[in-house]
């Protein structure tokens, strides 16, 4: 079991809805809970699945040197890199 956090902008409440039955809603939109990877794994596929033209990010603690590893899904101004194995963002500038 690890700590996840879901954070999510624009999607569709039958998602939302899917994600509160696993995580606690804290915010409009940001979910939390400590959940095994198998959980995860399924809460990411629900993310794909319904997401549609919304934007999610979720991350959760590992045992990287960073502590915490992220996944994203849809379009927004913060991009993942991976620079010398270490996950960071990069801010995309408005055109």
């Amino acid at each position: 079991m690890s700590m996840c956090m879901v954070v999510t902008e624009a999607v569709p409440a039958r998602l939302r809805g899917r994600l509160a039955v696993w995580l606690l809603e804290v915010r409009a939109g940001v979910y939390v809970g400590d959940i095994s990877r198998r959980i995860r794994e399924m809460i990411w596929y629900q993310v794909e699945e319904l997401a549609e033209e919304g934007n999610v990010v979720m991350a959760w603690a590992t045992n990287t040197e960073s502590g915490y590893d992220f996944v994203t899904y849809g379009t927004n101004r913060r991009e993942p890199v991976d620079m010398d194995g270490l996950r960071l963002v990069r801010f995309i500038p408005q055109s």
